[in-house]
């Protein structure tokens, strides 16, 4: 055997397996003699050969005849010169893999694989609620008529490669609106070119006015009082967002402590920190009060109540997925005609349907 080993090495560069196979019969036929004399040629041009080829090339054909060869032959090892016997294993191995990759090629029996827009939504879903796992999403999607294991959803929720995901500076800003407001001052003037202030409170969950004063003399201890009158009865939230202004004085500050509030001062120059209040006031001033022509405290107030009447009740807020502070219900067609109803003095209208 290790005679026909030699003879096949010698001449794989340019005979095919199978004919070095069918030369090998034909030299069992020979005297001994004849076969150790042909080895020791062979031998030595192998030697030559190997000195020549530092890497021989090898075919497919080639790697599975040493394949089979190290199935039936006990001492392969032995005659193997330009190849390792590690290399012979790694090319049974890899015919290993393929022959299973080729038994579990798609389209055979075994378990049906998800579709692609059910694991996008399973990532998804994981992404959007960190604190949901698997048997949470599973039982979401059962409730959206989709059918699939919790075992595949539990393989599919880190699919994508992200770490685990934390909740969004959105999230945990919705988490905490509910529990802030904002204060802030703005002018006026009036006819006679007197300066009046008006003082504004702003609930941050719903874009809500909660309380709207008017002074020409803003002092601390009269802004106090209008705090107090914004939050009775222990309605005062959490959080308090203000700006530096030395208007908000002791008397404010011994307020806001005794109602259990705690102040959040924005930087100073930096007015979008308070983003919410200052578009408001914009709001006010661009839709309301740059039409009309104050005369006084009274009149400025007046001109606010209808504003804040309609800015609650008609006016849709972009925030708010278009909808108003105080929760405007849709009308059905079948409700009746459209008419016009007319707000803060005719500047805007609301339009609703009625029965004839």
């Amino acid at each position: 055997m290790i005679h026909y080993k030699l003879w096949f090495l010698h001449r794989l560069s340019s005979r095919s397996v199978f004919s070095a196979f069918f030369a090998s019969v034909i030299l069992m036929f020979r005297s001994r003699t004849a076969l150790q004399l042909e080895v020791l040629a062979l031998r030595h041009q192998l030697g030559v050969l190997q000195r020549s080829v530092k890497r021989p090339r090898l075919t497919t054909a080639d790697r599975l005849f040493w394949i089979w060869l190290s199935r039936i032959w006990p001492a392969w090892r032995s005659a193997l010169v330009i190849v390792q016997p590690d290399t012979v294993i790694a090319w049974h191995r890899t015919g290993f893999r393929m022959f299973w990759a080729w038994k579990s090629r798609p389209g055979r029996v075994g378990r049906p694989t998800v579709a692609a827009d059910v694991r996008a939504l399973i990532r998804r879903m994981h992404r959007e609620n960190p604190l949901w796992g698997a048997p949470r999403i599973h039982g979401e999607l059962l409730k959206l008529g989709i059918d699939v294991g919790e075992t595949s959803v539990g393989k599919y929720m880190h699919g994508d490669g992200r770490r685990r995901p934390s909740q969004t500076w959105r999230t945990f800003l919705n988490n905490h609106v509910s529990t802030m407001v904002s204060v802030d001052f703005f002018t006026v003037p009036t006819i006679r070119f007197q300066v009046l202030y008006v003082f504004l409170v702003l609930a941050h969950d719903r874009r809500r006015i909660l309380h709207a004063g008017v002074t020409a003399h803003p002092t601390a201890a009269w802004t106090a009082q209008q705090l107090r009158e914004a939050f009775p009865w222990d309605t005062a939230p959490r959080y308090l967002l203000r700006d530096r202004d030395r208007i908000f004085g002791c008397d404010f500050m011994k307020q806001v402590t005794a109602m259990q509030m705690t102040e959040v001062l924005s930087p100073p120059a930096s007015p979008w920190h308070r983003a919410y209040i200052e578009r408001v006031i914009g709001t006010i001033r661009r839709e309301c009060l740059d039409h009309v022509i104050v005369v006084s405290e009274g009149s400025l107030r007046g001109h606010l109540d209808r504003f804040v009447a309609y800015y609650h009740r008609s006016r849709t807020h972009l925030g708010l997925q278009k909808d108003t502070p105080e929760k405007r219900p849709v009308q059905a067609p079948a409700a009746g005609r459209i008419v016009a109803v007319s707000e803060v003095g005719g500047l805007h209208h609301r339009y609703e349907r009625r029965a004839a």
